[in-house]
């Protein structure tokens, strides 16, 4: 479904941003590319199903109906939901666009407990659970969004929107790769490596590779916190700096929004790194149980180079500011072709001797590259000084702070505070160095505080 997701959308998400700033044109583009990608949904639903006996068996579904249906039907109402919901963020309509996406949420949380906990169903309910709630917000949001439709085809328009959109289909693969290829390799260790790095489970038992993988999968959930606010930090930078890009101020505004990003980034990354082992361990209420099972603590270990790589993923994030401005989304697709190649090699080199360390910092490693790499180019297709030497330090700070805990814990044999000394020390130093010159340009911190 990832990979036929970003087949599905094709970069008209980003290319309407790209186009759509300029609001006497925006509901032309909103018709143009919204029947474009009815079009072309309709056509690439027909060839994924005429391909279902192909695919089945290399996806693993035994029974496929109704499951690869479902799984169709999700990317249907996904994909024609796209470019509405990047509507509401352009408009600037955070409300309706956060509505919808909770409704969404509790929609689908909702009838996977009603169907799995009530109805005794699998692993359908899930899928049920997700077309329902695509079905019902992506009626809602075109509701919303309906007047849009109002403009008119342009056909001109179009050729220019697929060439700026199409670099993001190997660029989007490219990041599902990086997502997702390390559990293949973990899943493939052998019991004999994994008892050698990791030892014997409770009660003697032997970890395979499916073990490996879930625990791994859990140690992910931590960092998932510093993906969350690049995501969020994601949803409102785009049509922000679109919508600043050919104001003067704007190169001093991103390289302020830079200075604010590393500073959350970095208070996320010292608090998950530092308390990680305390976190997992809080009580559910009203039961035994805890947040993460006590046979997923063997996974504590990634959080921290798992958190600092999606950091990286911010710092992308910020840099593509001048590839979408500059219009030379060509160059995202070698970055993520390099972003992938770094990924593939370093698990299928590392995982079998180190296992999920190597996963995790192979991770890194490729959000590292792939960030430096978007910021070069970045920066030729539209110049921001950003100050990245102040960043790197942050990054320095941050990571000396994580690194210094087992050492000051020994020192004064308190875990819990030499978890707190480090991180009001970390995060303090961290804030002194992002207010230094803080109010350089009065006129980019009162842009961006609006």
């Amino acid at each position: 479904m990832a990979f036929l997701n970003v087949i599905f959308t094709f970069g008209m998400e980003s290319t309407y941003f790209r186009y759509a700033k300029d609001r006497h044109k925006a509901k032309d583009i909103f018709k143009t590319i919204q029947l474009t990608l009815l079009a072309t949904t309709i056509c690439l639903l027909t060839i994924v199903w005429l391909l279902n006996p192909i695919l089945n068996p290399v996806i693993g579904l035994v029974k496929p109906f109704p499951l690869f249906t479902l799984m169709l039907g999700i990317l249907a109402f996904d994909t024609l939901s796209a470019v509405p919901f990047a509507e509401l963020r352009l408009a600037q309509k955070p409300f309706h666009f956060a509505f919808i996406k909770m409704a969404n949420a509790f929609i689908n949380i909702g009838l996977n407990f009603y169907l799995v906990l009530k109805i005794n169903l699998s692993i359908e309910a899930v899928l049920i659970s997700n077309i329902v709630a695509s079905i019902i917000t992506a009626f809602i949001v075109w509701y919303i969004t309906f007047d849009m439709m109002k403009g008119v085809w342009d056909g001109a328009f179009l050729k220019k929107a697929i060439k700026f959109g199409l670099p993001f289909v190997p660029a989007g693969i490219g990041y599902v790769i990086n997502e997702m290829i390390d559990r293949f390799f973990l899943k493939k260790m052998d019991s004999e490596t994994i008892t050698e790095i990791y030892g014997l489970a409770s009660g003697g038992s032997v970890y395979n590779g499916e073990d490996v993988v879930g625990i791994y999968s859990a140690g992910y959930k931590l960092a998932v916190v510093m993906l969350l606010f690049v995501t969020v930090f994601r949803y409102a930078w785009q049509p922000f700096f679109m919508r600043q890009s050919d104001q003067k101020e704007a190169p001093k505004i991103f390289s302020e929004t830079f200075r604010y990003f590393n500073f959350g980034a970095a208070a996320i990354f010292i608090i998950f790194s530092l308390f990680a082992s305390d976190i997992v361990q809080i009580k559910i209420p009203f039961t035994e149980a805890t947040l993460i099972g006590r046979e997923y603590w063997l996974g504590l270990s990634i959080v921290s180079p798992l958190l600092m790589a999606y950091w990286f993923q911010g710092w992308y994030i910020n840099f593509s500011a001048g590839i979408f401005i500059g219009e030379k989304t060509k160059v995202l697709a070698y970055i993520t072709l390099i972003g992938s190649v770094i990924t593939i090699t370093g698990n299928m080199l590392f995982v079998p001797h180190f296992g999920m360390l190597a996963s995790a910092y192979t991770t890194l490693v490729s959000y590292a590259v792939m960030a430096f790499i978007i910021y070069y180019h970045s920066k030729k297709a539209f110049d921001v000084p950003y100050k990245i030497w102040q960043g790197i330090l942050v990054l320095l700070i941050a990571d000396l702070t994580t690194f210094s805990q087992p050492y000051l814990k020994n020192a004064i044999e308190s875990g819990i505070w030499a978890s707190a000394i480090l991180c009001i020390t970390g995060i303090g130093l961290i804030g002194i160095l992002t207010k230094k010159n803080f109010f350089q340009s009065n006129n980019s911190v009162k842009h961006l505080n609006s």
